[in-house]
């Protein structure tokens, strides 16, 4: 059975500038001095939270605009953006850079991308 959201998402305006919250969001959060503190206490739990975050991000965008050139290019910039911020983590002198957060970032979005792209939902 194929959705077709086209149709029935309503507020595209609201759910579009939720996205661009839950964007703004990652952002302040990857950039402030330091990460929240459940995450520092479970194992891996920074790479966990970052897959999560980027995972809802895709998926949300997906959700939102389900052409496939459109997610491409989300999927494409959500790439980007984690590498970007981890970068500026490393400049800022407050936190530091670490590759494995941008394997998790990548994952997250990958996971989202392909869950989306291959589940019967769009047409």
């Amino acid at each position: 059975m194929k959705i077709d959201f086209s149709s029935r998402l309503g507020l595209k305006k609201l759910w579009v500038g939720i996205g661009w919250l839950l964007v703004i969001a990652v952002i302040v959060l990857s950039l402030i001095p330091s990460p929240p503190l459940m995450m520092q206490t479970i194992d891996y739990g920074d790479k966990i939270g970052h897959l999560i975050a980027y995972f809802v991000l895709m998926g949300w965008f997906a959700l939102v605009y389900h052409m496939p050139r459109q997610r491409f290019w989300y999927m494409i910039g959500f790439l980007l953006l984690g590498g970007v911020l981890e970068i500026l983590q490393g400049l800022s002198g407050i936190r530091h850079a670490d590759w494995m957060d941008i394997v998790a970032n990548s994952i997250g979005v990958l996971l989202a991308w392909q869950l989306t792209k291959y589940n019967g939902l769009w047409k």
